[in-house]
């Protein structure tokens, strides 16, 4: 129903938002609408939150093919199941009556379209949880991880709570090998060090640990025996010598 306003029910001062349907409506009247009035301020917001990227707290209120719905500003909205999170949604059904924070993603008035996303916005959020979990990663730990993918530069390992890293092929073995799957398989459990941080990325070595006992054991080969010793061995190795007269 549109809500009609007589010019000679206005009075000064008062606040109204509508549009102008007649000049006239046949008694010297102004016939405005107050309904379409807001379709079109609200279809005005909707461009702007797109615009400015504006984060929209929303309530989703239905189930449909491929996605849920949301109103935003008295506009029906839709929202992708791929919009919904970073994984696959299975059951649509346990976001229903549920709050989620929503960015407007597509606006066409003239289709009366509007689609939403909350995607983007948890991405953003985990992005900036991984950038304060490697924060708190110092060069040179050594930890333990598990082989989660093999690519032909290097083998990606999963160390938990949400972090990963990269062991470039050249830092997987002593050895030379054409492919990481030479000396690895998914879902192995490794221990490696992290040798380097870079743009909240964490470059990973299992090389590095087994220099760091070859060095260990070559130590131990070529520790030489105190002054004294040295000198009580030499003499107990002549002392078996019998020279010729």
């Amino acid at each position: 129903m549109e809500e009609v306003f007589h010019i000679n029910e206005v009075h000064v001062g008062d606040e109204v938002q509508a549009t102008v349907i007649r000049k006239d409506d046949g008694h010297g009247n102004i016939l405005l609408s107050k309904v379409e009035a807001n379709d079109v301020l609200a279809w005005q917001k909707l461009n702007q939150y797109k615009e400015e990227g504006t984060v929209l707290d929303v309530t989703v209120k239905g189930i449909v093919n491929a996605g849920v719905i949301a109103y935003v500003e008295g506009v029906r909205g839709f929202i992708p199941a791929s919009k919904l999170s970073l994984s696959y949604v299975e059951d649509l059904n346990q976001y229903l009556n549920k709050p989620l924070q929503v960015q407007v993603i597509d606006v066409n008035e003239e289709k009366k379209r509007l689609v939403l996303s909350a995607r983007e916005l948890l991405r953003a959020k985990a992005e900036e949880e991984k950038k304060a979990k490697v924060s708190n990663v110092e060069v040179g730990l050594v930890t333990e991880g598990t082989v989660e993918s093999l690519q032909p530069y290097g083998a990606f390992v999963n160390l938990g709570d949400g972090l990963s890293g990269l062991v470039h092929i050249s830092q997987i073995s002593a050895k030379r090998i054409k492919h990481p799957s030479a000396v690895l398989n998914v879902g192995d459990k490794v221990k490696v060090k992290v040798i380097a941080i870079k743009d909240g990325k964490l470059s990973l070595s299992m090389k590095a640990l087994n220099d760091v006992a070859a060095e260990e054991i070559h130590e131990e080969t070529v520790e030489l025996p105190k002054s004294e010793e040295l000198t009580t061995n030499l003499g107990s190795l002549f002392a078996n010598i019998k020279l010729d007269q």
